[in-house]
């Protein structure tokens, strides 16, 4: 005769069970090759492999201290912050300009809408090659690209990704192009749930249209504006595909993911292109794990 917590186990493993065993072969590979392979990079991080041949001994975080010593290093930390103000900051506007006059309910909505998300289907690599012409940095008889439409309107031409002080914010133009799209339909989305009662209730209460946004709808949409910001921001620190196609490993647009490869590829230091690789999963680890706090935190106050 069966035991009444014999019966009641039994229930209850009917209830997870299922949902166990079908979940059960992803997290065995998340836990082989994301966090994995993230503690064998942490590991190597802290060896002295400075070659492919040596078995390499534990040193701690001293390859991560004496990185700070490189100007190469020094560079890239500036170029991908430069990268990330001027690609975040721009892809929010402009997302967010595009969703407010999509909000309007404009002619032709869809059409448009199907506009602006199309270069999200588009990778890296093929943005970064249109663009690497586009922005050529010939000049006269020899512009091409954006520079030869300026010199027809009458504008002065740029050097631009090519330029030591604005190539950076240049070279975050391609990805302000290929990204507003999917800001904009945040932002789009984030609209069309505010509450058209709450708009008419500030309207009553004497504010006019400015006012309405200004205190009902973009207080309401800051979920958004954080969840872009955090999509945008581990982008922009780990880009590597855009900047090679665009200007391919030079100095002038150097990034914390381009010298890895080099370090790693053309150098033949795994210690120091896993040290590189450690401090970048650390950057995206700041925005990403806050923002993971803030969801569950949210969603056991719901």
């Amino acid at each position: 005769m069966p035991r009444p917590w014999e019966g009641l186990l039994v229930r209850r493993a009917r209830t997870w069970l299922p949902g166990l065993l079908l979940v059960t072969p992803s997290i065995i590979l998340i836990a082989v090759f994301v966090y994995g392979m993230l503690g064998w990079n942490f590991q190597l991080a802290m060896t002295d492999k400075h070659d492919e041949v040596s078995e390499g001994e534990f040193v701690g975080l001293q390859n991560f201290i004496d990185i700070w010593d490189q100007p190469r290093w020094h560079l890239s930390v500036q170029h991908a912050i430069v990268f990330t103000v001027v690609f975040v900051l721009g892809a929010l506007v402009l997302g967010w300009l595009l969703a407010f006059l999509m909000e309007k309910g404009i002619r032709g909505e869809g059409t448009f809408r199907a506009i602006y998300l199309f270069p999200m289907a588009i990778s890296f690599v093929a943005t970064g090659i249109v663009w690497r012409w586009l922005m050529n940095s010939g000049t006269g008889e020899r512009a091409v690209g954006l520079n030869r439409l300026f010199d027809a309107i009458g504008l002065p031409q740029w050097q631009w990704f090519r330029d030591p002080d604005w190539g950076m914010a240049a070279m975050a133009l391609p990805a302000v192009w290929q990204m507003s799209g999917y800001v904009m339909a945040l932002f789009l989305a984030g609209f069309r749930g505010v509450p058209e009662e709450l708009r008419e209730a500030a309207r009553v209460d004497g504010c006019n249209e400015w006012g309405v946004y200004r205190h009902v709808v973009l207080p309401l949409l800051r979920p958004v504006t954080l969840s872009a910001l955090i999509i945008l921001g581990h982008i922009s620190l780990k880009v590597f595909d855009l900047i090679v196609a665009v200007s391919g490993k030079q100095i002038i647009t150097d990034v914390p993911a381009v010298f890895m490869w080099v370090a790693v590829f053309d150098s033949h230091d795994p210690a120091k292109g896993a040290t590189i690789a450690s401090y970048i999963v650390l950057s995206v680890a700041i925005f990403v794990i806050p923002y993971l706090i803030w969801s569950v935190r949210k969603e056991r106050r719901h």
